[in-house]
């Protein structure tokens, strides 16, 4: 360790040791032993100097201004992180003096208050960017300080993975809309690892929220924010010390630290559904189609009509979440350029109820103005050809089977005319017998599955003639060819999956590693063995849903009903990692008892 390293360490800590004998015995301070490092300046910056001191009571409530001197020069990374508990309307402000960080504040402090002031993530130094680690000064404008903790982690409610930077509240008005109309009796922001430690806080009954806080003023924004809650009061248990390794400030590269810290309570974030219902967006995508999108879910649609067209020539579908609904005219004749659509629906009024309300929308074609020579020229093959998509994927065709996706409804179809063939190795041809269902939620939808095991080594082509298909505009589809091969790689492994204790629906995905990306994924309703074929050495993980209604989706949480986002469970191994590693060649037979495994 060079000599310039040894001074800032040895002054610094002195001093800190010094100030931390002065601290009250409630623990108002933590503190972080820095790394030790070479020749290049790797030590962060050290506290020397506090006013008020840790634990300081009866601090003015007006004026107040915070003292942190450091052993260098010193910049304030991100002003967000200087965060004070309970918070204000306004963020903290900051100067810099020489090596001292003065933070003050725009309006009073409250009287007998205990407050804390947290520079996590917040100060680095000067000179070569070492982040300070993080510290915590507690004081009081009353006689005393509030001496419990609460601890807890913050993650993703489908992924899992903890949410950095989420604020956690504490709130001693228990009603539900609490979180919409005042700040916090507590509040602090989650580190890398998503975990929290709200310390110095009042022995009372609480209500525990997170949110991502968009906006940046410790409110919910139903529109904006992501939310979590507890569904049951807590009251504290823990008591600040200088001992309990939850409220140590550590390095987030410090991997063995963090994760032995204890996590009392665990908040999932979601994405609250919006509680006003209006249109909030429409418009053409055709000249006889268009969209209605909602603010909320679950639209309540009374009727819905266009002037000049009868209604039995409109063909409606709304999305899965009722928040969208696209339209088309099933009538060849030339569309005016605007039309004239009128909805029946509940909408929310002023008093924040919803009541029927009709309303006129004039939807108005972008290419309006576009001369008839013009559009001759640039007539599109798509606009006088019903298109479909048909898509199969070698190592999910025994799965997925054949999905075709047509651009536009289709009124005609006939399934009966396609032909599907098996072509061994040996390039003999048979006739294979398929099944054709229409997806319920997408009438554009349909999927072609073979009937019949597909075997290693053979190609499955599927013959589309001209004319299958006319859609909505009276065109004809073209004819088509689609090949595909089950992978033959023998270096692809396979994960079996026995799964019992099914007793109601579930969702089972296969994702990839840093669960991102969802690779595969089975709706299922009794026990069963689920085969992943066909998977490339790597690492994967199996997330099972409680798909407690049934819809085949996962439905998120709402605040004011207090319902939680339907409960996501990641598999486990035996050596408590997530993560599945699945080496060439190899099949993989893996059990859950998908009971046991949401009773943890």
């Amino acid at each position: 360790m060079n000599k310039k390293i040894k001074e800032k360490l040895g002054f610094g800590l002195g001093l800190l040791f010094a100030m931390g004998a002065l601290a009250f015995p409630n623990s108002c301070a933590n503190t972080t032993t820095p790394p030790s490092g070479g020749d290049k300046d790797t030590i962060p910056p050290v506290i020397i100097g506090l006013s008020p001191l840790p634990g300081a009571t009866r601090v003015p409530t007006h004026g107040t201004r915070i003292k942190i001197t450091f052993n260098e020069y010193v910049t304030v990374k991100d002003p967000k992180n200087i965060f004070l508990s309970p918070p204000q309307a306004k963020r903290p402000k900051y100067r810099i003096h020489g090596r001292t960080l003065e933070v003050y504040f725009e309006e009073d402090l409250e009287p007998d208050k205990t407050y804390t002031l947290d520079l996590t993530g917040a100060v680095q130094d000067n000179n070569e960017g070492n982040l300070f680690p993080g510290y915590t000064l507690c004081f009081s404008t009353g006689d005393h300080i509030d001496s419990m903790a609460v601890t807890g982690v913050v993650q993703d409610c489908n992924t899992l993975q903890p949410v950095p930077g989420a604020t956690v509240m504490l709130y001693k008005d228990q009603a539900d809309s609490a979180i919409y109309l005042h700040r916090p009796d507590a509040a602090v922001k989650t580190d890398e690892w998503g975990f929290f430690a709200l310390r110095n806080v009042q022995d009372t009954v609480y209500r525990l929220y997170a949110i991502k806080d968009e906006g940046g003023n410790n409110i919910y924004d139903p529109d904006n924010d992501l939310a979590a809650f507890l569904d049951t009061v807590i009251r504290p248990t823990l008591r600040v010390s200088d001992t309990l390794k939850e409220l140590l400030k550590y390095d987030m590269k410090d991997t063995l630290h963090c994760m032995a810290r204890v996590a009392e309570h665990e908040l999932n974030l979601f994405k609250g559904k919006p509680d006003k219902q209006l249109i909030d967006n429409q418009g053409r995508t055709g000249e006889r189609s268009g969209f209605i999108a909602f603010m909320a879910s679950d639209a309540k649609i009374d009727s819905l009509w266009i002037r000049g067209i009868p209604s039995d020539r409109l063909i409606l579908q709304f999305n899965q979440l009722r928040d969208s609904l696209n339209f088309w005219i099933n009538d060849r004749r030339k569309m005016p350029d605007t039309l004239h659509v009128f909805v029946d629906y509940l909408k929310t009024d002023t008093l924040n109820k919803r009541e029927p309300f009709t309303e006129h929308l004039k939807l108005t074609e972008e290419n309006k103005s576009m001369s008839r020579r013009t559009a001759r020229r640039e007539v599109r093959k798509e606009d006088t050809t019903c298109t479909v998509n048909i898509e199969a994927k070698p190592e999910t065709v025994e799965q997925y089977g054949f999905t075709f996706r047509f651009s536009l409804p289709v009124i005609k179809e006939n399934f009966d005319s396609l032909t599907l063939s098996a072509i061994n190795p040996r390039q003999q041809e048979s006739r294979m017998k398929f099944k054709v269902t229409r997806d319920t939620l997408n009438l554009m939808k349909y999927v072609l599955m073979p009937e019949g095991k597909l075997q290693k080594g053979w190609d499955y082509r599927l013959k589309v003639p001209h004319h299958a298909f006319m859609d909505i505009n009276g065109s004809w589809s073209d004819s088509t060819d689609v090949k595909v091969s089950l992978p033959d790689d023998d270096k692809l492994s396979k994960i079996s999956l026995s799964l019992t204790g099914v007793d109601h629906k579930y969702i089972v995905d296969l994702l990839n590693e840093d669960r991102t990306k969802t690779l595969r994924s089975y709706n299922i309703k009794s026990d069963c063995t689920l085969d992943f074929p066909y998977l490339e050495a790597g690492k994967y993980s199996i997330r099972i849903t409680n798909d407690a209604n049934g819809n085949g989706i996962v439905d998120t949480g709402d605040i004011l009903t207090r319902r939680e986002p339907e409960k996501v469970k990641f598999y486990r191994l035996r050596d408590g990692s997530y993560v599945l590693t699945v080496n060439e060649s190899t099949e993989m037979d893996q059990h859950i008892n998908v009971s046991d495994l949401f009773k943890d």
